[in-house]
């Protein structure tokens, strides 16, 4: 492939992860929980990529763009899962992250399935592959291969960067679960993820 266009490919990655959405409000929720748990959440999300690029390789995602009925489905479960952890965590009256799962944090395994599915259930990531991808490939070829190596690089700039917000979340754990700080932040993340959700599933109905 031209490296010039993989050049390109990569600054159009790197502006869509410094733009705010679910996955980075998750990985700084799980953050509070220790870097751990924001690394797994970061490596949850950016495996979601790797699959969206597989299916959509595959021809698998091009049902998303054919037909309107399966899109208002991924996204209604997608906006239904965003809403489901925003209000599980919002009805935990206040309590950190660090009280709830205990002394040792949150499972990275957790964490990892809530990045997965959060990146699986939203539409716009495999829409971006159907849609933005073939641009950037020789000819608008479609390979399998070449596919996948545009999977590979969204992937890794997207995980690259979630583990820097990972790291710093967790360097600065201890000024973070101030317990002012920490109930800000804790509720501050769920009402966002919250309002993500219900802001899918509206768009969903229309």
């Amino acid at each position: 492939m031209d490296p010039s266009l993989l050049v390109a490919f990569a600054g159009l990655c790197l502006l869509l992860a410094l733009t705010p959405g679910p996955d980075t409000f998750l990985v700084l929720r799980f953050s509070l929980g220790g870097t751990r748990a924001g690394l797994a959440a970061a490596a949850g999300s950016s495996t979601g990529s790797l699959l969206w690029a597989l299916a959509v390789a595959a021809g698998l995602a091009t049902l998303l763009e054919q037909s309107a009925e399966a899109f208002r489905a991924v996204k209604i479960a997608g906006g239904l899962y965003l809403l489901w952890l925003g209000l599980r965590a919002l009805l935990r009256r206040g309590k950190g992250l660090g009280e709830i799962e205990g002394a040792y944090g949150v499972r990275a395994g957790a964490a990892m399935r809530a990045g997965l599915l959060s990146n699986v259930l939203n539409p716009k990531v495999g829409l971006f592959f159907i849609a933005v991808v073939p641009q950037f490939l020789p000819g608008h070829d479609a390979t399998l291969g070449a596919t996948l190596l545009l999977g590979v690089i969204f992937a890794a700039i997207g995980l690259v960067y979630f583990a820097l917000i990972a790291v710093v979340a967790g360097r600065a754990v201890d000024w973070l679960r101030r317990p002012r700080v920490e109930q800000a932040i804790d509720r501050g993340t769920a009402g966002i993820i919250a309002t993500l959700g219900v802001s899918t599933l509206v768009s969903a109905t229309r």
